[in-house]
């Protein structure tokens, strides 16, 4: 197979950031105002157009950024729990916060219509998502949503996500111990080739 750009984007800042640690048993956090303006700013720094992909996290956050960041571009715009939030490091005693529940497809559908949902890979993720897969598990689920990607057949694939799960995937694609000291700031990107 041919090689494919990866470009993973940081959702903007999310109403549950603002005020920690209590912000995050906030469940189904918004972008802030400056989230908004993050998600704005992205146009500039990366142009869409029609030929462009876009996967989203299932999360209110990240379907707005992704929602703001192309407004009027008829791309294509998948959403995925491959791409949900990830704990990391991974602890097996850590349980998902109710900051990262995935949202039901239904309010997908109804709330960001424009977006196309994917019930093709493994649909249990979308009830536990990957947030407290064990390592060797979500290896797994990388390397076919790499080989999804791929056969997309496009030159570059967006990827609108989480900071503990860009890093995963990092991690992953580029074989090298990671650690939070790596994660993206808000509308932060990481691109890589694989």
């Amino acid at each position: 197979m041919k090689r494919l750009e990866f470009i993973f984007i940081r959702h903007g800042q999310g109403e549950h950031t603002v005020n920690l640690p209590a912000s995050l048993q906030n469940p189904d956090p918004a972008l802030t105002k400056e989230g908004i303006n993050q998600a704005k700013k992205l146009r500039k720094e990366f142009p869409l157009s029609e030929k462009d992909v876009l996967v989203i996290s299932p999360i209110r956050r990240t379907l707005q950024t992704a929602m703001i960041w192309s407004e009027g571009i008829n791309c294509n715009k998948i959403v995925t729990p491959l791409v949900a939030p990830r704990m990391f490091p991974q602890n097996p005693n850590w349980d998902s916060l109710p900051c990262d529940a995935i949202l039901k497809k239904e309010i997908i559908k109804d709330e960001f219509s424009c977006f196309k949902i994917d019930d093709e890979l493994l649909f249990d993720l979308w009830i536990e998502g990957i947030n407290t897969l064990p390592e060797f598990k979500f290896n797994i689920l990388a390397e076919k949503f790499i080989k999804w990607c791929k056969q997309l057949h496009k030159r570059r694939v967006y990827i609108v996500s989480h900071d503990g799960t860009i890093t995963s995937y990092r991690q992953f694609i580029t074989r090298k111990q990671l650690s939070k000291g790596d994660f993206l700031k808000e509308t932060g990107w990481f691109k890589i080739e694989c």
